[in-house]
């Protein structure tokens, strides 16, 4: 039963890319699932020994602490939010994925093969190739499934994304645990999902990409400097994020900006609509998820008139910014703090074992910056699995220092 169960579990692990293809929110579902046959195969071992001590384990890590600490803040804030139940329902979606991957951590039974990496990798790429049609034909394929009846290319940000997150670690697994026909498996991951990333409307998948292959290749050169400059611009980023907005409207030059297009032109406005929340209260913020609805906030009415307008798009399209007006500056410490510990972890590695996963920080960091809401599932969930396939020890191998 416990083989059974695992075998179920990295199967469900691997349609993630072709299900969010099909369904561009589905990652939280088939995470979960995923967790419960992982759950299954735990239980059946040993009683579930072994995984409540493992769960300990991996709770009790400082990372693991402050990330909890952060949990517990934020559902803290929903007390003080205008619309509590709005903050409670998201705060579940926010904690949905991130438990399900302690679970997957903790039962012992997810350790990737290279039969498993590669059995993503191929759905990386036939998700990308179908996304790619999809975006060629105006959506031929799914008017002829009848998928769903939004077809907009935008929509499928989430879609494309998910491939670009997920190749990452699925590239770093191949070539350094597998031989020729691995490595040459990984180059294909990456031709293809870079021909499906500047295919795509996603300008943030866009932008996280070239940060990933830069930084990837900076570090090749100083990785002790670049593993300190991504820290830095990550906790710049952090602590500045209200400004930004302002910043940009004060400094950018009139030329480049009138070459923008729109939806990036209006983006820096709602920076500064949401940066001067955030500033009306930059201790507590406004609870768990009230971007959402923050223009029925009564504190956000003293938001000055031109630019209360644009708080209805329901949050900033960044998620620093984001984490400032829902969590205020506690939560804004809270997750500066982890992603710092986080980075610091990277620093006793060797220099080609430490080399992506840092081009990788930087290039997610990059995405959120610009991007989608914070907690949102299907996000947190791509990230997770990620996070599962870059520490998970290879075969049958059981190291928690590693999973920790």
């Amino acid at each position: 039963m416990a083989a059974a169960a695992a075998a179920i579990g990295h199967g469900l692990l691997a349609a993630i890319p072709l299900a969010m293809w099909a369904a561009t929110r589905s990652a939280p579902l088939f995470l979960c699932l995923a967790a419960l046959a992982f759950m299954v195969a735990g239980l059946a071992a040993d009683g579930g020994v072994q995984m409540r001590a493992r769960a300990r384990k991996l709770l009790s890590s400082p990372l693991a602490i402050l990330l909890l600490v952060f949990a517990l803040w934020a559902l803290v804030s929903t007390s003080w939010s205008h619309q509590p139940l709005g903050g409670l329902r998201m705060w579940g979606e926010f904690m949905l994925p991130p438990a399900a991957g302690l679970v997957i951590a903790a039962s012992g039974a997810f350790a990737p093969s290279r039969q498993f990496l590669r059995v993503l990798a191929i759905t990386v790429i036939l998700a990308s190739c179908l996304l790619f049609y999809e975006f060629l034909t105006e959506f031929a394929v799914r008017k002829w499934l009848a998928l769903d009846r939004r077809q907009e290319s935008f929509y499928f940000n989430r879609a494309a994304l998910t491939p670009l997150i997920l190749a990452v670690p699925v590239i770093y697994r191949l070539w350094r645990e597998g031989g020729g026909f691995d490595r040459a498996l990984a180059g294909l991951v990456g031709l293809v999902v870079t021909i499906l990333v500047f295919g795509s409307d996603s300008e943030a998948a866009k932008l996280g990409l070239v940060v990933m292959l830069v930084a990837r290749l900076a570090f090749a050169a100083a990785p002790r400097l670049i593993l300190a400059a991504t820290g830095a611009a990550f906790l710049a980023t952090m602590a500045l994020a209200p400004a930004i907005g302002p910043v940009l409207e004060a400094q950018m030059p009139t030329a480049l900006r009138s070459k923008l297009h729109p939806s990036h032109e209006v983006r820096i406005d709602i920076w500064e609509t949401f940066g001067e929340a955030a500033m009306l209260r930059p201790i507590l913020g406004y609870g768990f998820n009230a971007a959402a609805t923050l223009d029925r906030n009564p504190v956000a009415q003293g938001i000055s008139e031109p630019r209360r307008a644009l708080l209805p798009v329901g949050h900033p399209h960044s998620a620093p910014l984001q984490t400032w007006v829902d969590t205020g500056l506690v939560g804004a410490a809270l997750l500066a703090a982890a992603g710092l510990l986080l980075l610091a972890r990277l620093r006793p590695l060797p220099p080609a074992r430490a080399a992506l996963p840092t081009a990788f920080f930087a290039g997610c960091f990059a995405i959120v910056v610009v991007a989608h809401g914070a907690w949102q599932g299907w996000w947190i969930a791509i990230l997770t699995v990620a996070a599962l396939l870059f520490c998970a020890p290879p075969g049958d191998a059981q190291n928690l220092e590693d999973r920790s």
